[in-house]
């Protein structure tokens, strides 16, 4: 079977919409396929609905299969979005044409900053996990290739200033994915910290500021990914073969920090697509995080640890069910400062989100950077219950000690920062107390010591306990 390409698609005189050739007008940091069924879908679709007439360079990190997929099918893929609607089954299958080229910020960083010489370039989008955007005082100005996300950038940004007229230069719109709080702010924050590490010039923070929106974001859809399980199918229908076939679901929401000015700018609005321009996106972010991903962050691992593998089983199955229902409903929602009653009408939409019948999301891709993704997703919750109940969250806790188990198992190919996964290595073994008490105090991780939030270290060292002598589905049922 023939590979996609535009010359298949030219020869098979497709009736798919597809746009060949367009001017370079997005710069985005990251391939994965979250970006590609979200980020590029809604370029694409502004394409096609509203004359954008523009394509996306993406950068990965380092060279690797997905670079030579991309490059061995023109950049182009195929999209389903699978689900229910309206109390209807729906499968609907997009061609994707948006992105130009894939480069790879390891060997090709040259051809990245001369993309910031390009004035049609006035987007920059990133999705670097979590654990993306920080800052590291090691990070060199001349070695860029083996920075941070944000050195990267301070340097992309640089080339801009330096080559396009200085405090004349034309700005960019930077729009972070990444699931933090204030991810914009946080980008920002860390690119002017580079700005003093490496002593560049006034002029160039002053035009940051001035010349560059950068725009705290909050981004909701599920995307399970490739569908391996109806990829013949695929394959066969479409007359095609696709290695970077992509699935999610049918919701989607995109809510974007700035004023209205930025609808006139961002090309989505009159593409009638579901992104929301307001001056203040903190309900939806934290609505978001701190639920859907909370929930998926604190189920994950003990799950995995009790042999169940997606999202779907875990719907299915009696104890994570309750555990999901309980860190949701009875730990997250009731000690929330948002309005409880939105909560839990979001809460249910998300319930019916994950039992969605067509998605196969796999645990393993949700537990990539889990150390992380907790710090941000759940933590939050933990202290709200703890200040309002005065207590320990008995099933955030849990979900908690499972990720150290599931660390120091061994039985899993685990995903991590690097710090984490040395930790991981060097405490398989020892005494599960102390590394408990280790993995709580580690503020490397956690931003702070948790053991001082009161019970906390002590509930912990009691889980992991329980999952090592009764195994993780029985010290679930203890605690639920």
């Amino acid at each position: 079977m023939e590979r996609l390409s535009y010359k298949y698609l030219e020869n098979s005189n497709s009736k798919d919409f597809y746009l060949k050739d367009a001017p370079e007008k997005v710069i985005q940091f990251g391939e994965g396929n979250f970006l590609r069924a979200f980020v590029d879908d809604f370029f694409d679709l502004a394409n096609e609905q509203s004359g954008f007439n523009g394509k996306i360079v993406v950068v990965t990190p380092i060279h690797g299969p997905m670079q030579e997929k991309f490059e061995e099918q023109d950049c182009l893929y195929t999209l389903y979005l699978r689900g229910m609607v309206n109390g209807q089954k729906v499968e609907d299958r997009r061609l994707i044409s948006a992105i130009s080229r894939i480069l790879d910020a390891t060997n090709q960083f040259d051809q990245v900053l001369e993309c910031a010489k390009n004035n049609d370039i006035k987007f920059i989008v990133s999705n670097t996990t979590e654990a993306g955007i920080c800052y590291k005082d090691t990070d060199k100005f001349d070695d860029p290739e083996n920075g941070t996300f944000p050195a990267k950038l301070t340097r992309f940004l640089l080339e801009r200033y330096e080559n396009c007229g200085k405090e004349n230069a034309e700005g960019f719109v930077i729009l972070p994915c990444e699931l933090i709080e204030e991810n914009g702010k946080a980008l920002r924050k860390a690119i002017m910290q580079y700005c003093d590490l490496w002593k560049l010039e006034e002029g160039f923070a002053n035009w940051l500021n001035e010349k560059n929106s950068f725009c705290s974001t909050l981004v909701d859809r599920i995307v399970p990914g490739y569908p391996a399980d109806d990829e013949a199918r695929y394959n066969a229908e479409n007359g095609y073969e696709d290695k970077l076939l992509d699935a999610a679901e049918p919701f989607g929401f995109w809510a974007i920090e700035g004023d209205e000015k930025l609808n006139d700018i961002l090309p989505f609005m009159k593409a009638g697509l579901p992104i929301l321009v307001t001056p203040d996106i903190s309900f939806y972010k934290r609505r978001k995080v701190w639920v859907l991903n909370g929930g998926h962050t604190s189920m994950t691992t003990a799950a995995l640890l009790s042999g169940v593998e997606t999202v779907g089983d875990c719907m299915a199955d009696e104890d994570i069910f309750a555990l999901l229902h309980k860190a949701i409903y009875d730990e997250i929602i009731p000690t929330s400062p948002l309005d409880a009653d939105e909560l839990t009408k979001f809460a249910d939409s998300v319930m019916d989100r994950f039992k969605n019948p067509f998605i196969r999301h796999l645990l393993m891709s949700i537990s990539l950077n889990t150390t992380s993704k907790w710090k941000a997703r759940v933590l939050p919750s933990v202290h709200h219950f703890a200040e309002k109940c005065n207590a320990v969250p008995a099933a955030l806790a849990f979900g908690f000690s499972c990720n150290l188990m599931f660390g120091l198992s061994g039985k899993f190919e685990v995903s991590d920062d690097k710090e984490v996964l040395e930790f991981f290595e060097a405490n398989k073994g020892k005494d599960l107390t102390e590394v408990a008490k280790a993995y709580v105090r580690n503020e490397e991780f956690w931003g702070e010591d948790l053991s001082k939030i009161a019970g906390f270290e002590d509930a912990v060292v009691a889980n992991v306990k329980a999952i090592n002598e009764l195994g993780s589905r029985e010290a679930l049922k203890k605690i639920l």
